[in-house]
């Protein structure tokens, strides 16, 4: 589909399914060539990169452990800024090589947040894989080691990306039309 309405909003084809299918799987090919040896946890940040991560991990060539925490910084189409960790980690990452899979980064203090909740675990490295970045509105700066994707400062919807709780299970990513 071209072009998709979700709720009040109407969102044109961004990034067909087969453009993300290809990044994922380059991304994954990078993680296993430079975390070879190091048995990875990787952990999913829901609801968003659920399917980033599902599709990462099936690509993914070297033994590893999937791990979930839920945290929320947006209300609608903005971050509102406050994070509130929903569901935390329930796994020993002492000693560990942590792989954090997000499904964008934009302003960064999500990223930033869980940064600082890790460290005190004192896991042996932390590496961040993304979906999507938006340079132009980071905020904070971080080391991000595997991007599949980077986009301009556009709403988006679609492979497990939302808008206000809708629009998760379209294949392509989609980007809002200016009404």
């Amino acid at each position: 589909m071209e072009i998709i309405k979700v709720k009040d909003k109407s969102f044109k084809r961004f990034i067909p399914e087969a453009e993300i299918q290809r990044e994922v799987k380059r991304v994954a090919k990078e993680i296993s060539r430079d975390l070879a040896g190091t048995n990875p946890l990787f952990i999913s940040v829901l609801n968003g990169s659920f399917m980033f991560a599902s599709d990462l991990i099936r690509e993914i060539t070297i033994p590893c452990e999937i791990s979930f925490v839920k945290l929320s910084s947006y209300s609608g189409t903005s971050s509102t800024g406050k994070m509130k960790e929903l569901v935390g980690l329930n796994v020993d990452i002492t000693g560990r090589t942590v792989v954090i899979v997000e499904d964008i980064v934009d302003t960064g203090y999500t990223m930033q947040h869980m940064l600082e909740d890790l460290r005190e675990r004192n896991p042996k490295d932390i590496k961040i894989c993304t979906l999507l970045v938006k340079p132009d509105k980071l905020k904070v700066k971080l080391d991000i080691d595997y991007v599949a994707m980077r986009i301009p400062n556009d709403f988006i919807v679609g492979y497990g990306l939302d808008y206000d709780e809708q629009g998760r299970n379209y294949r392509d990513i989609y980007t809002v039309v200016n009404d």
